[in-house]
């Protein structure tokens, strides 16, 4: 089960930290991601990065995101900097978690960031 939060509203220009926390009985994790959906659009990845810090990040966020994990903690965060209204959207978290039933691909609830001009 993975569980979000930090979402908001903020103005341009400003910053938010999302976390996504993991639970259950996890063995390991590979690879834990952020993605978003605006409304009237696909889901689309924002950043992922594997257990072993390799981190990727969407063309629209390098240099603003950056997405960091604590393995000791099952969590993944994504902290935003800079942000634009065209960052609006509900950022869900992904993730590969290694369990007693094998390996399934998780998702969150999601969380609303939205950011006024």
């Amino acid at each position: 089960q993975l569980e979000e939060s930090g979402g908001g509203l903020v103005q341009a220009g400003g910053s938010l930290r999302l976390s996504c926390a993991a639970s259950g009985i996890i063995f390991s994790i590979n690879v834990m991601g952020w993605y978003r959906q605006a409304p009237g659009k696909q889901r689309e990845l924002v950043a992922v990065m594997t257990s072993g810090g390799s981190a990727d990040y969407a063309d629209s966020v390098k240099g603003r995101f950056t997405i960091s994990r604590d393995n000791a903690k099952a969590t993944a965060y994504l902290t935003m900097n800079n942000l634009k209204p065209e960052d609006t959207a509900v950022y869900y978290c992904n993730a590969e978690i290694r369990g007693i039933k094998g390996t399934t691909n998780s998702w969150g609830q999601g969380t609303q960031v939205t950011v006024s001009s």
